[in-house]
């Protein structure tokens, strides 16, 4: 959304909401502005979503792979039965497989291809007090 679409919508000034927004900023309440990219536009026909468990001693080294390994596009550490829960972006089930194979030694991983994406990240609602 523009600075000017967004203060009209606010029914603030321009100047008004880009002074908000710094605030918010150095705050920390905004991280940063994205790009959404649609990864079947560049070739990633296939997203997965990856429970990995490590095997013991190997917390360390699995987290390593995953931030090594472009593919992965999201990762979470988490509580219960598994340590991470990973999105993965791939052309194809073999480069999948691939993947897979590399951390196979290190976890126990359990796959499931994502059919589609009823709700995108999104954030939380604003609460308003």
């Amino acid at each position: 959304m523009s600075l000017k679409d967004l203060a009209a919508y606010a029914g603030l000034s321009s100047p008004g909401v880009s002074e908000r927004i710094r605030r918010l900023q150095e705050r920390g309440v905004i991280r940063g502005f994205s790009v959404e990219i649609d990864p079947k536009a560049l070739g990633y026909s296939l997203q997965a979503i990856v429970r990995i468990r490590p095997l013991p001693g190997k917390l360390h080294i699995v987290r390593q792979l995953i931030q090594e390994i472009p593919e992965f596009c999201e990762c979470d550490k988490v509580t219960g039965d598994d340590c991470f829960i990973a999105r993965l972006a791939v052309p194809s089930i073999e480069q999948l497989d691939d993947i897979l194979d590399v951390i196979a030694d290190k976890a126990e991983t359990s796959t499931s291809i994502v059919k589609s994406q009823p709700i995108r990240r999104r954030p939380p609602p604003l609460v308003t007090r």
